[in-house]
């Protein structure tokens, strides 16, 4: 599996390049930028701040697109390597090794570019303080490059990242892959905060009761979306449940799920030995569900118990990623 470390840091990219990037969802490069053209659909997408990993994905769809665009260049040695400071004067520096030239302006000229632009929300796992910039360098093909996208020696990667200070389960990455692979939409949830309308309409629906393990303080209430919100980019009727903080998480990671034909809770063999979650295995369901829940249930078993899904789901249950929401 090919894997990328990309920087995804305010100011990072070289002014005028007019960059939207979001982590959780997109990200944007042209052909200027070495590797551009290497990334492909299925690779894995890590990106970084310059100080730790953010998270981490697979790239399920990639927008190839013409634009022009406005990019320095030093006055001095007419090169495009041009950055700009934000505290520190001259405002410019040249970075060419045999330049160096600083200055308070700048040259500019148009330039016709290829654009390039990744979609891997479905994925997205968060992976804040698992690794830090001197691990991730190091687990680059090349640990001395200086370039935004750098190739990583993935097997080395998914070692430290599951098995570091900060072990992070990856199981949704691998399922992701393979469902991109085999030509199928991914289907998965993700936490997505702010959202009160929601929430606010799951209370009135189900009242302040964990849908996992029943009546709960309505302040450690999340509403938890059974399906990419980013993917969709709208609420859907019986795309919800109330969860408690902590298993919402789990949920997100496929290390709890819901079996769609018993309405029953299946937990991964890595919560078995914490008790409290232990007993939470082939529980029922404490609120009840709808046939619209059920549907995007079905698709969150589908992938995170993909190896289940054949024999416990009947043929009409089985269902695809509705398309996304442009």
């Amino acid at each position: 599996m090919a894997a990328w470390l990309m920087l995804a840091k305010d100011g990072s990219k070289r002014i005028g390049e007019g960059y939207d990037d979001n982590p959780t969802t997109h990200y944007s490069w042209d052909d200027t930028v070495p590797n551009h053209a290497a990334v492909q659909v299925g690779d894995v997408i890590a990106l970084w701040d310059a100080t730790e990993l953010l998270g981490l994905s697979v790239i399920e769809d990639i927008t190839v697109g013409q634009a022009t665009k406005k990019t320095p260049f030093c006055l001095e040695c007419g090169k495009a390597d041009v950055a700009e400071r934000k505290r520190k004067l001259p405002r410019f520096v040249c970075w060419s090794s045999d330049c160096k030239h600083e200055d308070d302006e700048a040259g500019w000229k148009d330039k016709d570019v290829v654009t390039y632009r990744s979609r891997h929300e479905a994925g997205w796992v968060c992976a804040r303080g698992t690794l830090m910039a001197a691990e991730l360098r190091a687990l680059c093909v090349k640990p001395k490059s200086q370039n935004s996208l750098r190739e990583l020696r993935w097997h080395d990667f998914q070692q430290a990242v599951t098995h570091g200070s900060v072990p992070l389960p990856l199981r949704i990455i691998d399922t992701a892959h393979n469902t991109i692979q085999d030509g199928h939409g991914t289907a998965t949830i993700r936490v997505r905060k702010g959202q009160p309308a929601f929430r606010k309409q799951l209370l009135a629906t189900f009242g302040e009761v964990c849908a996992f393990t029943g009546p709960a303080p309505v302040q450690a209430l999340e509403a938890a979306h059974l399906y990419s919100y980013a993917a969709n980019g709208r609420h859907h009727k019986g795309g919800g449940l109330l969860l408690r903080r902590d298993l919402h998480r789990l949920f997100d990671l496929g290390l709890i799920a819901v079996n769609p034909q018993t309405k029953t809770l299946d937990l991964h063999d890595d919560l078995k030995p914490y008790p409290d979650y232990a007993k939470l295995h082939d529980a029922p369901l404490t609120v009840n569900v709808t046939c619209e829940h059920i549907k995007w249930i079905t698709q969150h078993w589908g992938m995170h118990r993909q190896d289940a899904t054949q024999a416990a789901i009947p043929q009409q249950t089985r269902l695809t990623q509705p398309a996304p929401v442009s």
